[in-house]
């Protein structure tokens, strides 16, 4: 009877312990609060989530050492890497906590799609405002050059590139995406997965190759960033586009590898379709590039 009675007071005890422990951490995570809650409208309110706190440090982290590297500071070099690992881990983890809540918990639904596609529109007229303040520079440098660089544009002893090498097979490369990535989307719409994905692969290998050929013409340019004013609009201008590329078809891939997984529908596949207009973006961006930096620049110089 004693022996009994010891184990199972110790038993009571070790329950009472994990109780205690289960109320503690759902307090500390707030899951006790949100156990209950019952909402009357179709808004998705999201879990309490660690993710932006700590991008926010890992952004300091990465600026901070940023700054010092350049300063050559002991230990800079060693905070901009910590810092820029954090981001992109907290990338991936925060990413994937919304792929789950769309595709496992399907909160993502007609109302919550709407804010989603009020975002990006958002996010992309930033991305235009971003891309106007370089065409304004470039513009403000080009329709009155000063006296510093002789009057001119482009300015004297600066050798353009010439329009109809790279930067036109460029340009059919990139609309050809844009011809190959609206396949892909009409395809996903018809529930045509293999056409999908092989639209796709075509987009990816275009993408590359852009980027390949803009590595390439800039090895090869005659002229670089510190090269003036012209240099300076040239590189900023063409560098954050192909930057942008690079994004664009990391959010491509990232699609292509979901619609293997079926994470997709024919009507839910908003995650693919603003990787889309993303890429129909760069694609605007890019015309407006040749246009004025490559075509009219080149013509002004000869």
């Amino acid at each position: 009877m004693t022996n009994n009675y010891s184990t199972n007071s110790i038993n009571t005890k070790i329950k009472n312990k994990k109780l205690i422990k289960n109320n503690v951490i759902e307090m500390l995570f707030f899951k006790k609060q949100f156990k209950y809650l019952k909402t009357y409208h179709p808004y998705h309110l999201v879990d309490p989530s660690p993710w932006p706190v700590t991008g926010a440090f890992a952004a300091f982290m990465l600026t901070t050492g940023l700054v010092s590297y350049m300063h050559k500071f002991m230990g800079g070099l060693l905070l901009l890497t910590t810092g820029f690992t954090l981001i992109l881990y907290v990338m991936y983890i925060w990413w994937r906590d919304v792929i789950r809540e769309a595709t496992f918990e399907d909160q993502h639904n007609i109302v919550v799609q709407k804010g989603l596609r009020l975002g990006m529109i958002l996010f992309i007229v930033s991305e235009v405002m971003f891309f106007f303040a370089f065409f304004w520079s470039f513009f403000h440098s080009s329709l009155t050059p000063v006296h510093n660089i002789g009057g001119v544009w482009p300015p004297k002893a600066i050798a353009t590139v010439d329009t109809f090498t790279i930067p036109l097979t460029n340009t059919f490369i990139l609309l050809s995406s844009g011809a190959t990535v609206t396949w892909a989307h009409h395809a996903i719409v018809a529930r045509a997965k293999k056409q999908t994905l092989v639209a796709l692969v075509f987009t990816l290998v275009l993408a590359i190759l852009f980027t390949s050929l803009q590595g390439f013409e800039y090895v090869n340019a005659p002229f670089n960033i510190s090269d003036g004013i012209y240099g300076s609009c040239f590189y900023m201008a063409t560098g954050f586009h192909g930057f942008h590329v690079f994004i664009g078809t990391i959010a491509l891939l990232c699609s292509f590898i979901r619609i293997i997984f079926n994470h997709f529908t024919d009507k839910h596949h908003f995650g693919f379709e603003s990787s889309i207009w993303y890429w129909h973006f760069v694609d605007v961006v890019w015309l407006f590039l040749f246009i004025t930096v490559y075509w009219w620049s080149g013509t002004t110089g000869s």
